[in-house]
């Protein structure tokens, strides 16, 4: 399939650069019902559940995966994103093209300057697609701390921030706002962004209403935001996500989707990972392991009813997914809406629900 046909315009005015206060008063385009689209605000979730519903949360947890280093004068940015394993990460490096093998990467934060660090990694492997595989100088039970002193999260390109040392840096509270309030399980480099929206007020609102609320963990890598560089989805190639779905979790939706009562996703993560885990009749299975499938328009979904999700980017692997939910025109039409009415767009920007039209 054509990699143009996702493809539209938008004001770079419209990506947002922080998240709503409070998270839930951020804007829901409803799409649940396929003939109409109405404009709505988080809070409003409620309005549009039933009691028996299930909805499935990604419950990982986004480690402070963006490092800051130096290199002789170099300066270079590193966003780990695949772990090779406790100390070897695969990363995708700004400025990499200064580095090469058996180099030395020292890194540095606000408080502690490159030359006084003693956090270092070297530079292991270099490949034109997977980024550079690097080596940190650590015990693999320190690296979290290390992480946790000299990280930051792992903003997508798009979301502009300052380097340590400049007189703007940390004026955000990104360590608090780029995280769910259900996150648990530490692994990710990306937000579940779709989870972003939900506050414990919230959260409680849709218990005390019979909604059933499920967790699978996905750790979500920095690939989710490589742009398409094929002409056609047949020629991309996906990185491989690690994650988990529990018998417990497998059981409940299996119950629900026997008795008629739809499955939620929240976000396109849980969606990912819920149709690696169901066969060909629609029943899921425990997982635990890694995942790189890519769904495109055409596919027909085993578990999903409905997805709650953010605006995406232009010819993503996550707009085709949302086109292969509801429809390529569909989707085409309800993005154009979005832009004309300026919801605010990708991962700190509004959300939408989407009802699931192509189900086997």
């Amino acid at each position: 399939m054509k990699v143009d046909i996702f493809d539209f315009e938008l004001d770079k005015e419209l990506i947002a650069k922080q998240p709503a206060n409070p998270r839930d008063s951020s804007r829901l385009l409803d799409l649940s019902d396929e003939t109409v689209i109405n404009d709505r605000h988080f809070y409003d979730l409620p309005q549009l559940l039933h009691a028996g519903d299930v909805m499935v949360f990604n419950d990982t947890k986004v480690i402070p995966a963006r490092l800051y280093g130096q290199r002789g004068e170099a300066l270079v940015e590193v966003t780990l994103y695949h772990p090779d394993d406790g100390i070897r990460w695969w990363s995708f490096i700004k400025n990499s093209k200064r580095l090469h093998i058996g180099d030395e990467i020292r890194f540095y934060t606000a408080e502690i300057s490159a030359a006084d660090s003693q956090f270092t990694a070297e530079v292991v492997q270099k490949d034109q697609e997977d980024g550079v595989l690097i080596k940190f100088n650590c015990a693999t039970d320190d690296l979290g701390k290390l992480l946790e002193q000299y990280g930051s999260m792992p903003l997508p390109p798009y979301i502009k921030r300052d380097r340590p040392l400049t007189g703007l840096w940390n004026r955000y509270n990104d360590k608090e706002d780029y995280q769910t309030v259900y996150a648990k399980h530490e692994g990710a480099v990306a937000a579940p962004t779709a989870g972003l929206h939900f506050t414990d007020r919230l959260l409680k609102q849709i218990d005390d209403m019979g909604v059933q609320r499920v967790f699978l963990t996905l750790h979500v890598g920095a690939g989710t935001f490589l742009p398409v560089k094929t002409d056609d989805t047949e020629n991309h190639k996906m990185h491989a996500e690690y994650g988990v779905i529990s018998p417990e979790t497998c059981e409940i939706i299996n119950r629900a989707k026997r008795e008629g009562r739809r499955i939620i996703a929240v976000g396109t993560t849980s969606v990912r990972l819920l149709e690696s885990a169901a066969d060909e009749s629609g029943v899921l299975h425990p997982f635990c392991g890694e995942t790189d499938i890519f769904i495109t328009p055409g596919y027909k979904f085993r578990i999903l009813d409905t997805i709650i999700t953010n605006f995406h980017l232009p010819k993503s692997t996550l707009f085709m997914l949302i086109c292969a939910i509801g429809g390529i025109k569909h989707m085409q039409q309800a993005y154009a809406h979005a832009i004309k009415e300026k919801y605010r767009f990708y991962s700190y920007g509004d959300s939408c629900i989407i009802k699931c039209v192509n189900k086997i």
